[in-house]
């Protein structure tokens, strides 16, 4: 069974909803035959590579709140976090562009390296004092290096504007095909949808209810056609 999961580095609940998601597949009695795939889905595709503000100010200015309001929308934000054993900077974090953050996962994909990305990009986001935002490139090849990656590859990838660019838009475009207007947003065999960081008890639900859907396979015919197998082959009888 296949999960993708449609997610922004910069969404605070896709951090969040990873986590609950992990914690129902880690219990679900079919874990290693789920795959899951991470698929690329920008909150704020329009902001420019190079415009990065506090996200205190970012939220004011795009909801209309004050930033008391903004500050304690944060605050609660790291008391959920906490609950699923993640940190949480909850003030003096950045906000920015994260489409190079896409194109380096759809990279980190193609070297098996994908999972141990995204949960490093989250945690260097969320957690860490260092930004992911306005540091450049180098911040984001160190930490590709981290999850397994070749340096030298990532900043080849980070330079050329175009590698994975097709990759991240056909994300986004299949998001909008599925009505993903949000994120985090789970697909489970293209089947059954689940929006946003629900609960754990959840995610189990989904899990054992696509599992449990799945069709067997129909032969279309089962007779008398030649065929291999562990036995060897079969011989035509005159």
């Amino acid at each position: 069974m296949r999960v993708e999961i449609w997610s922004d580095i910069a969404c605070p609940w896709c951090y969040v909803g990873k986590a609950r998601f992990e914690k129902a597949l880690e219990a679900f009695p079919h874990r290693d035959q789920v795959e899951v795939v991470h698929r690329s889905f920008e909150l704020d595709p329009g902001r420019a590579k190079g415009d990065v503000q506090p996200v205190l100010a970012m939220l004011t200015k795009k909801y209309g709140m004050s930033e008391a309001q903004a500050q304690s929308g944060e605050e609660n934000l790291g008391a959920q976090a906490a609950a699923e054993g993640l940190d949480y900077r909850t003030r003096d974090r950045d906000h920015g562009n994260t489409f190079d953050m896409h194109r380096l996962l759809h990279f980190a994909k193609e070297h098996g390296r994908q999972d141990e990305l995204i949960q490093i990009l989250y945690r260097a986001n969320f957690a860490e004092e260092r930004s992911v935002f306005s540091e450049g490139d180098e911040r984001l090849v160190e930490l590709a290096a981290e999850a397994g990656l070749d340096a030298e590859a990532a900043r080849e990838v980070l330079g050329d504007p175009a590698r994975y660019a097709d990759e991240v838009r056909a994300d986004e475009r299949e998001a909008a095909q599925l009505g993903a207007n949000g994120v985090p947003f789970f697909v489970l065999d293209r089947a059954y949808g689940v929006s946003g960081a629900q609960p754990a008890e959840v995610f189990t639900q989904a899990l054992t209810q696509a599992w449990g859907a799945r069709s067997p396979l129909k032969l279309i015919d089962d007779g008398g056609a030649q065929a291999c197998g562990p036995d060897g082959c079969a011989v035509p009888q005159q």
